[in-house]
């Protein structure tokens, strides 16, 4: 009997944020109204020519798990066991099943796992010397940016701090590798994302463990190229490593995770170029890609203004995200709750709002550009949309303080749309240029969180979370007559526990060459907000003032038709509209044109 201890998995599970470095618990696993989340990390550990075994991550509160094993003309396999793992017998030789699993506790039940396919093996299959070497697999075939992941039976990998692996092509030509050695310049968080132990900046040289985001410029980054989960090590190729229906193999010393893989133990190859103009993302494998950032990075190569689309299914993408020079594109994910795009970058890690340079670095040279602290970079991007997902920037520091954007809309004269989303982080949240329209949307933080130069920023229908006491709006306007940011409809609500008169409305930056244009119009007010209302000079005397210092219908601090607190002890720094003063703000067309 002939058993599989090692594999290169096609369908990854979803990773789950860490709980200090993604201190809002917002979204990633789909919960029932049982409240359990789904098993996460379903993979297959085991495969002889009768058996399969699949192993997951505990849910919290779950005393036993559920399963079912499917396949084409056989009788399902249900069962359920107390532990995390599972051993099938009795199956069919040579034959595929899909696997999936849900947890319990008592009556409640969760939503079932996505599916792991995993195969039977043959009588032909070579056989193998169990704990030593792995047995070379027949060549999988994965998304261009997938990750490879390995089990080993029976042990909890550790990863080591030397070693090297590498991919290959068909022709023994090296396109991508990994230095353990690498490791040493990074700080790995409780959830096993590592992050830069110095601030990456221009001149930060380039080594493994950070990655070069490619949309016709690229963008440097820190990033995760190897993770431990269970008994399994997951490897995050880089950025466009390969190409689409290429084959190719993976070495790995031993050194690295205490197994030795040699040429031909493992191929695979990758799935052909997407055809059309609609793409998918699927964590799991089922889709054109496993990340949203393989997708942006070919939605580029699909003309400029070519209109594409790319659907995300429910899921954790835990990466940084860059695109540019791309019109026309919609990102899409199943659900607000369930598409969640998390990752840690702040301006510690990474210095600047975000910059990018023209041609990708050799390794050991310099990055040459600033990559900014945010988690997506959008540059020169005219009509883009967000739908139906989560942005959440999970840098954590104990006083959260320091720069943290969820995107930087770096576009100056063009057009974002959010609906029906959910952007959090702390200080900074939100940055944009441009023309913007958030619509039925949620916004955390708790300084300067929604802030930057925009010709008209729309808030509509939305709600404005503080998550600590601090200032919701700073506005750096180029024109006295540009609208700036307005909100129509919002309701501003405060995290449980954070104090009553804790929050300002706005706070100026103190550039006098820039307008403090912000605009409330008939939004709902918790007592979070100051009496006051804004933040100047009269309130603390390192306070900077607005500018007009004097607003007026135009230009300045403004508010309208503001419920759920008293507006009478208001400062001058803002104005109290009149209705007719209030009309040029009070819908999306009278803002924005469009």
């Amino acid at each position: 009997m002939k058993k599989l201890f090692f594999a290169l998995i096609a369908p990854l599970a979803v990773l789950a944020c860490g709980q200090k470095d993604n201190p809002s618990g917002g979204g990633g696993s789909d919960e029932p109204a049982s409240g359990l989340a789904k098993p996460t990390n379903v993979v297959m550990t085991e495969a002889t020519e009768s058996t399969l075994s699949f192993s997951w991550d505990a849910v919290p509160s779950a005393d036993s798990y559920g399963y079912k094993l499917t396949a084409s003309g056989q009788k399902t396999v249900t069962g359920t066991v107390t532990v995390t793992s599972v051993k099938v017998e009795g199956l069919k030789e040579a034959t595929e099943y899909s696997f999936q699993v849900l947890a319990m506790a008592g009556d409640k039940k969760s939503l079932y796992s996505n599916a792991v396919k995993a195969k039977t093996l043959s009588d032909e299959d070579p056989g193998e010397n169990p704990g030593t070497d792995p047995t070379p697999t027949p060549a999988a075939t994965i998304c261009m940016d997938q990750p490879l992941v390995f089990t080993l039976d029976g042990a909890t990998p550790k990863l080591g701090t030397k070693g090297l692996i590498q991919v290959f092509d068909a022709n023994d030509k090296l396109v991508d590798k990994i230095d353990m050695a690498d490791m040493a310049k990074m700080t790995v968080l409780s959830d096993g994302t590592m992050v830069p132990k110095e601030q990456m900046n221009q001149e930060t040289v380039l080594h493994t463990f950070l990655d070069m985001l490619h949309s016709t410029r690229y963008r440097p980054v820190h990033y995760t190229p190897i993770r431990v989960s269970g008994n399994n090590v997951i490897i995050k190729l880089h950025n466009e490593a390969l190409t689409f229906g290429g084959s190719y193999y993976v070495t790995v010393d031993e050194s690295v995770f205490g197994l030795a893989v040699k040429k031909g133990d493992n191929t695979f190859t990758v799935k052909e170029k997407p055809s059309g103009n609609t793409l998918s993302v699927d964590p799991e494998g089922e889709g054109d890609f496993c990340t949203l950032q393989g997708a942006l990075s070919y939605a580029t190569t699909l003309g400029k203004d070519t209109a594409v689309t790319i659907e995300l299914e429910n899921g954790t993408y835990q990466e940084l995200l860059y695109v540019r020079d791309k019109n026309n594109l919609t990102i899409k994910g199943a659900s607000r709750e369930g598409t969640v795009i998390a990752y840690p970058n702040n301006e510690s890690y990474s210095t600047g709002s975000g910059a990018a340079i023209a041609s990708k670095p050799a390794l050991g040279a310099k990055v040459g550009a600033m990559g900014g602290r945010g988690l997506f970079l959008v540059e020169s991007c005219n009509n883009l949309v967000l739908e139906d997902l989560t942005i959440e920037n999970t840098f954590w520091a104990d006083d959260h303080k320091g720069q943290a954007e969820t995107i930087y809309f770096n576009a100056d004269n063009k057009r974002l749309t959010i609906e029906n989303c959910s952007l959090i982080s702390w200080q900074d949240t939100f940055l944009c240029k441009g023309e913007v329209w958030v619509h039925n949307s949620l916004i955390a933080g708790h300084v300067d969180y929604i802030w930057g130069y925009p010709k008209a920023c729309l808030f509509e229908d939305c709600e404005i979370r503080s998550r600590a006491g601090g200032y919701i709006v700073q506005a750096r306007v180029n024109d006295a007559t540009y609208k700036g940011f307005v909100f129509l409809n919002c309701k501003l609500t405060a995290d449980a526990g954070v104090t009553s008169g804790s929050m300002y409305l706005a706070r100026s930056g103190g550039d006098t060459s820039k307008y403090d244009n912000v605009t409330f119009i008939n939004c709902e007010m918790s007592s979070v907000i100051a009496p006051v209302g804004w933040f100047g000079p009269t309130v603390n005397s390192n306070a900077k003032a607005p500018t007009p210092l004097e607003p007026t219908a135009v230009s300045g601090w403004k508010e309208y038709g503001t419920t759920g607190v008293s507006i009478s002890s208001r400062n001058s720094y803002g104005k109290q509209l009149t209705a007719a003063e209030a009309e040029p703000f009070s819908s999306k067309q009278a803002v924005l044109g469009w």
